[in-house]
């Protein structure tokens, strides 16, 4: 049959990043191929005390068969679980004294499922989504039922030590025209492992406050938890913040749990939206993850195993990079101040990053090209097609075969064979 989709059907039924990138790990994953570097994706990896601790929790539920039987056999509210919306409404209060209300937290399936929503709900027929700081996460891309959702500004790209620089605001550049409905950040962000400072998330708030639009936040990998993060940061809410949390990072991204942290109607908003699209959400992750709310244990979990496990990996593979290229190319690599990626730029790449990804494909290494993280520019960006994002905290072993790799076929380019 000859289908006909419609405008917003040709928007799924296109190319894109992020359905490449999800393409190309399940075509690794289902080739069984023990030899490949999988250093694409952005699935969280197995740190061992945090799998310990969610199989207690498992056990623990499951000597509790009332509330288990409810869990698995019964839909929560479109809003979420209400003893976890308390739990966490408790926590944030405890640990920032933000003043929140059960009304002020809503659960998604995923952050990037919340994510959809809101872009939608406060933006398109002409009204943009501001982009402050790009390149961004290449899961917003196409999530415009608008194809022109997406306004974004370059960010200010400043050399802060040998082969290292580091990602600014622009704030400059940064216009908010009377067509913007909201700006959106990552922080951390993906894929640069950037980390937006206390004082340009605290002048893009005010802007925001004073435009009459929201500030989105997208805290995937950020404070409290997981608390993927190698700097202190400060996290902030207002009434006008919509900040965005999830459980996946934590190590459950099977549960498919996102966090929204925002004013009342908002929250209403998303809660009715969840009632249409899907009824309710998945109850497994909030059952897991309250009793470590309210005991408190769970910010401490991730302070002495997630944020650790990370830095370190990070740390490890920020010295076989130089290891594998010193000075024998041109090339840089963003400073890693939290998630779990590096972002490493090869200046005048010969083919460039896409050309790149393929011969890596051919060698068995799995990464992102960075052009997919450079959308809603009005000029190409100089560098998207000169970097790619890796993850670094896969198996060590694979990750520094991996970076080898890279640097074979890199130097390979610039030479031209």
């Amino acid at each position: 049959m000859d289908w006909k989709w419609s405008a917003h059907g040709s928007r799924f039924a296109q190319a894109s990043g992020i359905l490449e990138l999800m393409n190309d790990l399940g075509e690794a994953m289902a080739s069984g191929d023990e030899n490949l570097c999988m250093l694409g994706g952005g699935n969280p990896s197995p740190v061992p005390e945090m799998q310990a601790c969610f199989r207690d929790q498992w056990k623990a539920l499951g000597e509790r068969p009332e509330e288990l039987n409810a869990v698995l056999g019964k839909y929560d509210t479109s809003q979420g679980s209400p003893a976890f919306i308390r739990a966490l409404a408790d926590f944030l209060n405890q640990r920032y004294d933000w003043g929140i209300a059960p009304e002020n937290v809503g659960i998604c399936n995923g952050s990037q499922t919340a994510f959809y929503y809101l872009f939608n709900l406060l933006a398109g027929e002409g009204k943009k989504i501001l982009l402050p700081l790009s390149p961004e996460y290449i899961g917003y891309a196409e999530q415009g039922i608008d194809p022109e959702l997406f306004q974004s500004v370059h960010g200010k790209l400043v050399e802060t030590g040998d082969h290292l620089f580091k990602y600014h605001i622009d704030f400059e550049a940064l216009n908010i025209g009377d067509d913007v409905a909201a700006m959106a950040v990552s922080r951390p962000t993906n894929p640069t492992g950037n980390v937006l400072t206390d004082e340009e998330v605290a002048k893009l708030s005010e802007l925001a406050k004073a435009k009459g639009i929201p500030l989105m936040i997208d805290n995937a990998y950020g404070a409290p938890f997981p608390g993927i993060l190698f700097r202190e940061v400060k996290p902030i809410w207002e009434p006008h913040i919509i900040l965005s949390m999830s459980l996946s990072k934590l190590g459950l991204p099977g549960t498919r749990t996102g966090i929204v942290v925002a004013d009342a109607p908002v929250i209403e908003l998303l809660s009715s939206v969840n009632a249409v699209v899907g009824l309710a959400n998945g109850n497994v992750g909030q059952a897991l993850i309250r009793p470590l709310l309210e005991s408190g244990e769970l910010e401490g979990l991730c302070e002495k195993y997630i944020r650790p496990y990370y830095e370190s990996h990070s740390r490890q593979a920020a010295g076989w990079w130089t290891e594998a290229l010193g000075d024998s190319v041109p090339w840089m690599r963003h400073e890693a101040e939290g998630s779990m990626f590096h972002w490493v730029r090869f200046p005048g790449l010969p083919g460039g990053s896409r050309e790149l990804y393929q011969r890596l494909k051919k060698r068995g290494v799995l990464v992102i090209p960075g052009d997919a993280f450079f959308f809603g520019l009005e000029c190409p960006a100089t560098e998207q097609s000169e970097c790619i994002r890796v993850h670094t905290a896969m198996d060590p072993e694979k990750v520094k075969r991996g970076i080898g790799i890279i640097a074979e076929v890199v130097k390979e380019m610039y030479a031209g064979t």
